[in-house]
C-alpha cells in the first residue's frame, strides 16, 4: 500500500469535497442574508447535512480504494446527523416560539388551542 491513488478515485473525491465546502458557504451566507431567527434556522441545518452526506461519501470512496475494500463506517456519521438535525431544528424553533409567545409577541395561536375552540 504506498498511498497513491487513481486519477479516477481522486476526482471524485475532491469533486465531492468542493461540493461540501459549497454547502458550507451556502448555509454561512444563508444564516447571514435571513432576517429573523425562524428563517435563519433552515439554511445552516440542510447545508450542514448535505455537506456531511458529501464528506462521508468523499471518505468511503477513498478509503475503500486505499484498502481494496468496502469501507462503510463512514455512513453513521450522516445517518445519525440525518436523524438529530431535524429534531433540534424542531425544538429549537418552539423554544424560540415559546419565548415570543412570553414576551407577547404576535405569533400564531397553539395548534391545542385551536381544536378547544373550534370543539366548543
Amino acid at each position: 500500500m504506498t498511498g497513491e491513488l487513481s486519477l479516477w478515485i481522486e476526482i471524485p473525491v475532491a469533486i465531492l469535497l468542493l461540493l461540501s465546502s459549497l454547502f458550507a458557504l451556502i448555509g454561512a451566507v444563508g444564516l447571514m442574508r435571513m432576517k429573523d431567527y425562524f428563517q435563519r434556522m433552515h439554511p445552516p441545518a440542510l447545508a450542514s447535512t448535505l455537506g456531511a452526506w458529501c464528506v462521508a461519501l468523499a471518505s468511503i470512496i477513498y478509503f475503500s480504494a486505499l484498502k481494496s475494500a468496502p469501507v462503510l463506517h463512514a455512513w453513521l456519521i450522516p445517518i445519525l446527523l440525518a436523524i438529530t438535525v431535524p429534531v433540534t431544528t424542531l425544538l429549537l424553533a418552539r423554544a424560540a416560539l415559546f419565548r415570543k409567545r412570553m414576551a407577547g409577541d404576535d405569533v400564531p395561536a397553539e395548534v391545542s388551542s385551536r381544536r378547544t375552540e373550534s370543539q366548543g
